[in-house]
């Protein structure tokens, strides 16, 4: 069967009651607040009383004032007509980003989309040998989401969720000594290398100084143990040694990544 707007509910919302412990007198405190009288239907002896001045009874805020007193013996009772105990969802889709309260997704909510994650800089020039290999020592966190990057002793990111994680690296080769050949971006997973960037300058060599910035990025299987990745960058100069360009408030050499799925 069609239905013009949301599908009906398939079962019932069920109602907050409070049953209350009557005495000769007309005024009682209700456990949750309502704005007036409106929001309870009570119900004494079986009868539903009618809301309103001049009515059965008037509320506000926790004070219920009925017009007559009970007597020993009655019973009473109210539903809140505004707190429901059980409710069915939503239709799907119905629901849009100005029902949600602000703050509402939290870290806790999001945790199997993009955490855990990191990204760290170089904070000063690292030299290092020609042609080699070498990791660099990005030390300086910008956010680690879940303490899993070490930034003082392996530089290494080793995420405790198992997923794909999307990586990102940079590395700035300045040349301190020569020319520079090429430049080369690594990500290296458990030691081995696994994704590369590469620039290079061919025969005429790079004879203004100047350096490069290699960027590598990809996506990377973790089993959230004992998986790790690592940054590491080639410099070839013409001759001499080369370096990792560093600073404290440039972001020149840089590491990162974050869980995009299972």
């Amino acid at each position: 069967m069609a239905y013009i707007g949301n599908i009906p509910a398939e079962s019932y919302a069920s109602f907050e009651t409070e049953t209350f412990s009557v005495s000769a007198t007309t005024n009682y405190t209700l456990s949750h607040a309502v704005t007036n009288e409106n929001e309870i239907r009570l119900v004494i002896n079986g009868v539903v009383q009618q809301p309103g001045s001049g009515k059965a009874y008037t509320a506000s805020n926790t004070t219920l004032t009925l017009t007559s007193a009970t007597v020993s013996g009655d019973s009473m009772y109210a539903v809140y007509l505004g707190r429901a105990l059980q409710t069915v969802n939503p239709p799907s889709g119905s629901v849009g980003t100005a029902q949600l309260a602000d703050d509402a997704v939290t870290k806790a909510k999001t945790s199997n989309l993009m955490y855990p994650a990191f990204e760290a800089y170089l904070s000063a020039h690292q030299t290092v040998s020609d042609a080699t290999e070498t990791k660099a020592q990005v030390n300086t966190e910008v956010y680690d989401t879940d303490g899993c990057y070490d930034n003082s002793t392996n530089y290494r990111f080793t995420p405790t969720v198992a997923g794909k994680y999307f990586v990102y690296g940079m590395v700035s080769i300045d040349e301190a000594a020569g020319n520079t050949r090429n430049a080369m971006a690594w990500i290296y997973k458990n030691g081995s290398a696994l994704l590369r960037s590469f620039v290079n300058f061919h025969s005429g060599d790079n004879t203004d100084g100047e350096g490069a910035s290699p960027t590598v990025t990809g996506v990377i299987d973790m089993n959230g143990s004992s998986d790790y990745i690592e940054l590491y960058g080639t410099h070839d100069t013409l001759s001499g040694d080369g370096r990792f360009q560093g600073d404290t408030t440039q972001r020149q050499t840089l590491f990162g990544a974050y869980r995009i799925g299972d």
